[in-house]
């Protein structure tokens, strides 16, 4: 089989051009594309170039527009309603190479992963907000970020974890990491992938067992609506009996709405596994609630699962200032603590020997000389002297009085 080239596209200036003659803004392109507004904004911006389906269907209709043939051959399908026909396509390599059967599903799964299904509504979104001017400051770059899909990200977070709590604190940590690091999530050509990944991996940091609040049972409707009947809850059951990387997955795919290459490139894997990720954890999902044996019923029921919560420019500025504030607070405290020890080093180098002093030999015994004496008895010759003197008068008490003159 032999490939065919790679379409190219035009310039970014032209390419929103093209966009304005049709006439559609960039929220009914979105939708046409089944990308999201975010996505087309970065392509007219030259932030991020499309691939895969996506290059084709956005290539044909640029073409399309500016009046030119479009590429040869077959027509380029612009939603994701065959989405079951790539995974089955990538599973179906899979089995061929060795070894590679460990997370392979059942075979009803894979024949309705296989099935064609029409095309899946795309989810509520906020409205797209005016690009801002190119002197925009990094400050209201941020809080418009933030703004975007802070919401968003609280929604996917709470269906990876079913705790809210973690939920918000994982959106509230990624972007503080985001702004600690904003130079490199400015230039970077998804920012809101970058947050979404960051959030992603801290929600399902396996530290987290080890909180006190994580033994305990959560208390659904703390900060977002609890599930509102007996199908939800058994959906979010459902969720949450899956292996963490098969339940992120899903939801990349299903309920975020990314293609097969996207979702195995943020969960670092590669595309025959992400496949059958996706495969086991629809199977798994079906076994406990039938119901949802289809990919477009899952994805509708994801979507409805829990809902939007919006987020404002204010609290991005919050989440900004509080995450300078604990960076602050973290660099004083590393200052203290090397102060700290910096003292005690030069505190024992202070006290500390500065030459070698020789410890004292082992004494030993002298032999050849002759022991010391002491006095002997007394003679009789000494003991008449000792009698003697003690009756002289010196004496007596007449050694204290004074001789008559």
């Amino acid at each position: 089989m032999t490939n065919r080239p790679a379409p190219t596209l035009p310039t970014p200036a032209e390419r929103r051009r093209l966009r304005e003659a049709a006439s559609l803004s960039q929220a009914a392109l979105a939708a046409r594309m089944s990308v999201t507004s975010t996505t087309i904004h970065s392509w007219e911006t030259g932030r991020a170039t499309p691939r895969g389906r996506a290059l084709e269907a956005y290539a044909s209709f640029l073409t399309t527009t500016a009046g030119r043939p479009g590429p040869a051959g077959k027509p380029v399908r612009t939603s994701r309603s065959q989405a079951g026909t790539a995974v089955k396509g990538a599973e179906d390599k899979a089995r061929g190479e060795v070894g590679e059967k460990a997370e392979a599903p059942p075979e009803p799964a894979r024949a309705e992963a296989s099935r064609p299904r029409p095309a899946r509504p795309e989810p509520p979104r906020p409205s797209p907000r005016p690009p801002r001017p190119t002197g925009a400051t990094p400050r209201e770059a941020f809080d418009a970020l933030y703004a975007s899909c802070a919401g968003v990200l609280v929604r996917q977070t709470y269906l990876l974890t079913g705790r809210h709590t973690v939920a918000v604190e994982s959106v509230e940590r990624a972007f503080q990491l985001a702004w600690a690091r904003w130079p490199e999530v400015a230039v970077d050509r998804d920012p809101a992938g970058w947050v979404r990944a960051a959030a992603h991996e801290y929600a399902l940091s396996p530290w987290h067992r080890m909180r006190a609040a994580h033994r305990r049972p959560a208390t659904p409707g703390t900060v977002l609506p609890p599930p509102r009947g007996r199908a939800d809850h058994d959906l979010m059951d459902a969720l949450l009996s899956l292996a963490p990387r098969h339940r992120r997955t899903l939801l990349l795919y299903d309920g975020v709405g990314l293609d097969l290459p996207e979702t195995a490139a943020e969960t670092e894997a590669t595309t025959r596994a992400a496949a059958h990720r996706v495969l086991s954890a629809r199977a798994a999902v079906a076994e406990r609630v039938p119901a949802l044996a289809d990919p477009a019923a899952l994805h509708r029921r994801l979507d409805a699962l829990s809902p939007l919560e919006p987020a404002t420019e204010e609290q991005g500025a919050l989440i900004r200032t509080g995450g300078e504030r604990r960076v602050r607070r973290w660099t004083r405290s590393a200052v203290v603590l090397t102060a700290v020890i910096a003292g005690a080093t030069a505190f024992c180098v202070s006290v500390a020997p500065d030459h070698y002093v020789r410890p004292p030999a082992a004494g030993e015994a002298i032999t050849g000389v002759p022991p010391h004496a002491g006095p002997g008895p007394l003679s009789e010759e000494d003991r008449s002297l000792r009698e003697k003197l003690r009756e002289h008068p010196a004496a007596g008490p007449e050694r204290v009085r004074p001789l008559p003159r």
